[in-house]
């Protein structure tokens, strides 16, 4: 693949020539994937590489991680939902909306007559970074309570999903953690994508301490590379031992790290391995990860034994990394997550440059 720019040169990454037949996977639904956690609306500006004061004009888009996951698996065709709660006002009425419309069963979903949705403005600074500014103090996902859970549809769930946000403050983190109880009960596995959100916690200690408070009981761990040198406060994030000894548990099934247009890295008790990224023109890093999940998550919705196998498991990071390279396509989170035919379209696009 001399000409072809799909992979990264010197990738050791190798498609099998039956590799699509994998993606046959998709076509079931397999379980359910319950998300949990925050629901808002993101404004992202419409001009690239600018801070947000710079910025003049915004694309109002529905986001938030577990939102965005849950949205990301049934556009790919699985079938997924959310639990959380907005503002009764008419942007938390329009997100329910728009969980509907993109067929994710919003029935776990609560409206709060006392506060507002969340609103966040994120963008993607000229030097990469990214930049966020948050209005919720408090906003109604910080007001989920044990007794708003509904149990029912966690136990039917096959997969429980979350974030770390909503163990910020109370009484968010006691409807978390009761949430997360009840589904392992139930037989669900937790799947755990931390991501960090600094300015929205007290304190680094606080953040840190937060997130490992719950590290233990997952049994699908999403990490970026950005979190495991905070999470290890300070260490070489590409060091295999410090993943393993700092982060990999005895209960943890799969430990995925993303790596953005290099891919990402995974980890079982058995195995571990690379597989690279798909390379795209990128206009808004917003979601990536969380399509990347949304990946992931669904081919394991129908094989829930993906981790013991590594070539089956390659073959689903690549497509799962073909979703988060797509999301990157358009301005917003959910607006960008794609659909199963995008994206077999570009697996089958570098599968066809592997082979050549």
């Amino acid at each position: 693949m001399s000409d072809c720019s799909c992979f990264p040169r010197g990738s050791t990454f190798k498609l099998s020539k039956t590799s699509l037949s994998s993606y046959k996977w998709e076509e079931k639904k397999g379980v359910t994937v319950v998300c949990m956690g925050e629901m808002m609306f993101d404004f992202v500006p419409m001009t690239s590489g600018v801070s947000l004061s710079e910025a003049e004009a915004f694309k109002k888009a529905a986001g938030g991680a577990p939102a965005n996951v849950a949205v990301g698996i049934a556009r790919l065709g699985g079938s997924s939902a959310f639990i959380g709660k907005v503002g009764d006002d008419e942007f938390g009425h329009a997100l329910a909306n728009i969980l509907k419309e993109n067929k994710v069963d919003n029935s776990g979903m609560r409206f709060d007559p006392d506060a507002r949705t969340a609103l966040a403005f994120v963008t993607l600074t000229k030097n990469g970074e990214r930049e966020f500014l948050f209005f919720r103090n408090p906003s109604a996902d910080m007001l989920l309570r044990e007794a708003d859970l509904d149990v029912d549809l966690i136990k039917k769930a096959g997969i429980f999903h979350y974030g770390s946000i909503s163990l910020i403050e109370e009484p968010c983190r006691s409807a978390h953690l009761a949430a997360m109880k009840i589904a392992k009960n139930s037989g669900c596995l937790l799947s755990y994508d931390p991501n960090l959100r600094l300015p929205l916690w007290p304190s680094e200690k606080s953040a840190r301490d937060g997130i490992m408070s719950i590290w233990a009981q997952a049994d699908i761990i999403k990490i970026s590379t950005e979190e495991i040198t905070f999470l290890t406060e300070g260490e070489d994030p590409y060091d295999n031992n410090v993943v393993r000894e700092k982060l990999f548990h005895s209960n943890l099934k799969l430990l995925l790290v993303s790596e953005g247009t290099n891919g990402c890295r995974y980890y079982t008790k058995d195995f571990n391995g690379q597989v690279f990224g798909v390379k795209v023109n990128a206009v808004d890093t917003t979601g990536a990860g969380d399509g990347f999940v949304a990946g992931i998550l669904n081919i394991f919705a129908s094989d829930l034994d993906l981790y013991k196998d590594e070539k089956r498991l390659q073959d689903a990071l690549l497509f799962a990394n073909a979703c988060g390279a797509l999301t990157v396509t358009e301005r917003g989170a959910i607006p960008a997550m794609p659909t199963r035919e995008a994206v077999l379209e570009i697996v089958k696009k570098v599968t066809t440059c592997e082979n050549m």
